[in-house]
């Protein structure tokens, strides 16, 4: 029993000192990486800074950056493009955004229920079974940056690993949703 409690002891001061603020501001909600998120890097600290908005993406860090003027803001871990679908370098800037936005490419066949009949599929590529509609991948928070490419909430499998699209974990997709009007540069670069 008392070997319990220490270990116990031990593991709440591990956890307190992991989840403590990057910055002094008591306002903002931390990501915390025991509640929900599963990463120690996403966090945004940027309600009460004035600048304007900008995005910096880099691909080999697999980290976006947001700024109000020239001071970081908030920074979120990201899944770019696999190989063979890479996520485009250079300068861009956000051309749309849509809340509930869906993949007219990528998704799902789905029955006149609803229920997925062949799932992952890429419409110009898969054949469509008879009776099936297509469903395409939700891809909320939405920010279009170049083409069919653009920052979205998604999966986040620690590498690369999107058709070119950029996803972030819902929370900051929602916040740089919110932070970033058409028309805010972004910068994607391989460092």
């Amino acid at each position: 029993m008392h070997r319990l409690a220490s270990v116990l002891a031990a593991c709440a001061i591990f956890l307190s000192s992991c989840a403590t603020n990057r910055y002094a501001s008591t306002a903002t909600p931390y990501l915390n990486p025991f509640f929900g998120s599963g990463d120690n890097i996403s966090y945004w600290d940027g309600d009460e800074v004035g600048g304007q908005p900008s995005i910096k993406i880099d691909l080999v860090e697999q980290r976006a950056y947001f700024y109000k003027g020239e001071q970081i803001v908030g920074v979120s871990v990201v899944s770019t493009g696999r190989e063979g679908y890479g996520t485009p370098p250079g300068e861009f800037r956000i051309t749309q955004k849509d809340i509930d936005h869906a993949s007219n490419l990528y998704g799902d066949y789905v029955d006149p229920c609803g229920k997925v009949v062949v799932r992952n599929i890429n419409i110009k590529q898969d054949p469509q079974p008879p009776g099936t509609t297509f469903r395409g991948a939700p891809m909320p928070y939405f920010l279009r940056i170049y083409g069919g490419i653009g920052m979205h909430a998604g999966y986040l499998p620690g590498y690369a690993a999107s058709h070119g699209c950029i996803r972030l974990p819902e929370r900051m997709a929602v916040r740089f949703f919110q932070n970033a009007p058409v028309g805010t540069p972004v910068e994607i670069i391989k460092s």
